[in-house]
């Protein structure tokens, strides 16, 4: 392999699940679950009028979230509306757009997104300030009588909304610790910058009646993060979901549908080297010459030539993929794919669209998803719905979705081996009926547990349940002089931190 693209292929570090999260896995019906939802049912399940706030409703697994959240608990009966600093029409998702739901964009005239590209976490707190502000004393929130507040990613409004509206129950949803996912520590100014947002993290999410996240494993780092604050209250677990409705087939113009090859191994992931898609392509060429004959490793994803991961990270497959002998080939759209030549044997294929990816999603013989630690993914879920096995890594959220040796297999990241006997397997070793068995029970499993009616139920229980919000006079006079603070000194300090890394 030539040492260029080894450099940048870093070994993922696997993190062992606890007994914890296995006991989680282990009993999704368990008999707290059970309790917690009886309880919260015996009295009628009355009408919230639920007010979202996220900071840029555009296209992306949390945003996703947000949308399914929203119109579930809508279909249930409550009232919904959502606030956001951004929302592109051209670039979000139909139901943020279509009228379904009651979408406003708000607090986004005085603080840009960024500041030359930088300080986007210190831009996005002014910016989520600025709206609070804007519809608190224009009596727009006022006037629509909320009894729930939504938040989600950015917590950092949190004490100023109790202090302004302190009889509403507040519900933040913690996809991940922002904390641990912000780049460049290494740098002490980039250190310093980022330790008032990081204590401040943590301090907001404290004015949160409730707090969910969206896995076992997501509930582990924050409490390791914050044990305080996880001791405090319940991390409740409520998984993000997929759209269960049955859906046609992808076509082509032929009216065949696209990708009919059942010897197709796919992994979809953006191109990122977290994604640990170099372990597909390890695993593959591990196979025997014989073995991949009228077999293609199909990597698909989010590329985007302006961000240079994407672009490096794509190189470095295809440096990796011919070292290792492999035939490759790149396409960006199904037309030039499909004229691929037979002998291809990896073939990247970038910027995927929806409806294509639910063809490959269903002419796959096996999906591969390489990412160690992952908070949640999705791709697992979207893959089973449609039939098809899965072959994940043995850590993170895929212990929650994937069951081993029922709808697919888990897999240590670090063993290439192990993923390639289970690709020899899916390919040469079982059977047509063997793998439509398994390709059932992944359906059955994610329409019971992870449909967008699942996640509004376990909303709705959750809602339902939340004590009233935690009051502190101390706290709301804190709350107020430190956004006070951070409206005068932000901006001067951003500038001074901009002034300084030159």
């Amino acid at each position: 392999m030539p040492k260029a693209a080894s450099a940048r292929l870093p070994k993922c570090a696997t993190a062992r699940p606890t007994s914890g999260i296995q006991s989680v896995i282990a009993l999704p019906h368990d008999g707290a679950w059970d309790s917690f939802k009886a309880a919260a049912m015996t009295e009628k399940t009355k009408a919230e009028h639920i007010v979202f706030f996220h900071p840029d409703l555009g296209i992306g697994g949390a945003e996703r979230l947000i949308v399914d959240a929203a119109v579930g608990l809508q279909k249930r009966g409550h009232k919904v509306t959502i606030f956001t600093s951004h929302c592109d029409p051209q670039h979000c998702f139909d139901e943020a757009r279509d009228g379904t739901l009651d979408v406003r964009v708000r607090g986004n005239s005085i603080v840009p997104a960024t500041i030359l590209s930088r300080f986007a976490i210190l831009c996005a707190i002014l910016r989520q300030i600025h709206l609070i502000l804007q519809i608190s004393l224009s009596s727009e929130l006022s006037a629509l009588n909320p009894t729930v507040f939504f938040a989600d990613q950015l917590s950092a409004g949190l004490p100023l909304l109790q202090a302004l509206h302190p009889t509403v129950r507040t519900l933040f949803y913690c996809h991940f610790p922002d904390l641990l996912l912000a780049k460049g520590r290494q740098k002490w100014y980039k250190a310093l910058y980022r330790l008032p947002f990081d204590a401040w993290e943590e301090w907001s999410m404290s004015f949160a009646a409730s707090i969910a996240v969206n896995s076992a494993f997501t509930k582990s780092i924050v409490t390791a993060q914050w044990p305080s604050l996880a001791a405090s209250r319940d991390l409740s677990i409520i998984y993000p979901c997929v759209d269960v409705a049955d859906k046609p087939a992808e076509t082509t113009d032929d009216n065949t549908l696209t990708w009919q090859d059942t010897n197709i191994i796919l992994s979809i992931n953006r191109f990122e080297a977290k994604k640990n898609i170099d372990l597909a392509i390890r695993a593959f060429a591990g196979l025997p010459k014989h073995a991949r004959s009228s077999v293609r490793l199909v990597l698909a994803g989010g590329y985007d030539p302006r961000i240079s991961e994407n672009v490096i990270y794509h190189q470095d497959l295809l440096l990796l993929a011919e070292g290792l002998g492999l035939k490759t080939a790149t396409t960006k759209n199904l037309v030039t794919a499909l004229r691929v030549p037979d002998d291809v044997e990896v073939l990247f294929l970038l910027s995927v669209p929806g409806g294509l990816k639910d063809a490959l999603l269903r002419s796959a013989r096996l999906l591969v998803y390489t990412p160690a630690n992952e908070h949640f993914g999705i791709v697992p879920l979207e893959a089973m719905l449609v039939g098809t096995p899965v072959l994940a890594a043995n850590t993170g959220g895929p212990l929650e979705t994937v069951v081993d040796g029922v709808t697919g297999w888990l897999r240590d990241p670090e063993v290439v081996e192990d993923w390639t006997r289970v690709m020899d397997s899916v390919l040469h070793k079982m059977s047509a009926k063997e793998l439509e068995r398994m390709g059932r029970k992944g359906r059955e499993r994610v329409k019971a547990e992870f449909s967008e009616e699942s996640m509004a139920e376990r909303l709705e229980v959750l809602i339902g349940k939340m004590g009233a919000p935690p009051r502190s006079v101390r706290n709301a006079v804190v709350a107020v002089v430190v956004v006070a603070l951070a409206v005068v000194l932000g901006p001067a300090f951003a500038v001074w931190n901009l002034y300084s890394s030159r």
